[in-house]
């Protein structure tokens, strides 16, 4: 090129579009690599946001006798895009590119697999959704995974990449809603002329790299969960809260019957909820006096109507605290608890962006099933059986988005290996895609 290179390797140039990315932390967004040299530049770019990151599986489908040169390209949902034009020039029939095509759906499927493992497709519905390439020559492969984006609904779409030829970029901003490129080069041929280090990712580097970033997400400082009294009308209830470093959301938990803010189970999920940067609350619902009393006559623990008054109470009691009053809130409720956050949901529609019930009694919210407006998430294990009739009875009586998760062989209080770590995929993942930033912050 004649002149300096402009990036020492990937990594560095992550770090620099990280810096053109700087506003959109805000929005709490979602960093896709395009494996496998993207996913090196994302990975910073999620570091610098305190995002999640996660790739996006696409595949190059290179014409007959030449594999490198790209007549198109398939992404990992299916969406296929066609260089029609250079398909004519070229006289390649529809039955080679259908052949190609179902080979780089399989390799597709491998590198799901192999980067993803069992779990699911990130949540894109409802988010803003930063696609990450190394670099961007004719845009083919690109093109593919931003149309495959589209068709599931995120709420911004945007590109960064360091570097670009401008005639695709300029095309490819028909396909988002934002772009981010440090260098737009005309006579840019090779992505590797602008890296002092351009050598090949390994499938083995990629994985290492979700793995770390799986690692590094936000969580609270160790030992930043302070006590706290939570005031709730005329009652004050102790409390637990943590807030990770740019906190997404607040989940606040409801606990079941006989429970308390110590229960073990959601604690566990609460832990999981600070690596996806979501701040947690847990209260007891019931003051001493009404504890010792529960104990006698077990009363108070079914009272629903009065845990949702304690629920709504925590609510605008959080709320007003400058800490977290820019936080949207979601409820984690289990057993009584999940009909309590219910009920709390239909009373609040405006406050409330989001429910989870874990192995909840919905049926005790009664008519308030058809108020609640927030999206909401009950999980039930398959082997409880009675709780499971009775969520799937109450899932069409729900108002707003909804969804009935069950987890395999898991038993009311999902002791089964692995069974509650699924619990708290399920939730991060529901409060992850609908609890969207209050106030300023949701304007923005």
């Amino acid at each position: 090129m004649g002149r300096a290179k402009l990036f020492q390797d990937r990594r560095d140039a992550g770090r620099r579009l990280a810096r053109l990315l700087s506003g959109y932390r805000r929005e709490a967004p979602l960093v896709l690599g395009l494996p496998r040299g993207g996913v090196e530049v994302a990975y910073e770019v999620a570091r610098a946001l305190g995002a999640p990151l996660d790739v996006w599986i696409v595949r190059k489908l290179g014409a007959p006798g030449q594999p490198e040169l790209g007549v198109g390209a398939i992404a990992e949902g299916g969406e296929v895009y066609i260089d029609r034009s250079l398909v004519a020039l070229l006289g390649i029939s529809e039955a080679e590119l259908a052949v190609i095509a179902a080979q780089q759906a399989a390799e597709v499927e491998r590198g799901v697999r192999k980067f993803r493992g069992d779990r699911p497709m990130p949540p894109i519905e409802g988010q803003t959704v930063i696609v990450v390439d190394d670099g961007i020559a004719t845009g083919g492969t690109v093109r593919a995974a931003l149309r495959d984006l589209r068709k599931r609904s995120p709420r911004r779409l945007v590109l960064a990449t360091p570097v670009a030829a401008p005639s695709s970029l300029s095309s490819l901003c028909r396909e988002v809603d934002g772009v981010a490129c440090i260098e737009e080069d005309p006579s840019l041929q090779a992505i590797g002329a602008y890296y002092e280090d351009f050598s090949q990712t390994s499938d083995e580097a990629v994985a290492q790299l979700l793995a770390e970033a799986q690692r590094e997400l936000p969580r609270p400082p160790e030992g930043s969960e302070r006590p706290l009294c939570v005031q709730t009308g005329t009652a004050a209830l102790p409390g637990d809260l943590a807030i990770p470093e740019r906190a997404r959301g607040l989940v606040i938990f409801a606990h079941g019957s006989g429970s308390g803010r110590r229960s073990p189970r959601n604690r566990a999920v609460a832990e999981s909820l600070w690596r996806w940067g979501l701040a947690t609350l847990l209260f007891d619902l019931l003051t001493e006096g009404e504890e010792a009393e529960d104990h006698r006559s077990e009363r108070l623990r079914f009272d629903v109507e009065l845990l949702a008054r304690r629920l709504v109470g925590a609510t605008e009691w959080a709320l007003a605290r400058p800490e977290l009053r820019h936080l949207g809130v979601g409820y984690f409720g289990a057993s009584t608890g999940a009909a309590a956050a219910l009920l709390a949901a239909a009373a609040r529609p405006r406050q409330v962006g989001a429910v989870v019930s874990r192995g909840g009694r919905p049926d005790l919210a009664g008519a308030a099933l058809a108020r609640v407006r927030a999206p909401t998430l009950l999980i039930v294990g398959s082997a409880d059986t009675a709780v499971l009739g009775l969520n799937q009875e109450a899932l069409d009586r729900l108002a707003g988005p909804r969804r009935l998760a069950i987890v395999p062989s898991a038993t009311h209080l999902f002791e089964e290996p692995g069974a509650l770590a699924a619990v708290a995929k399920l939730a991060g993942e529901w409060f992850a895609q609908h609890l969207p930033p209050r106030g300023d912050e949701a304007r923005a």
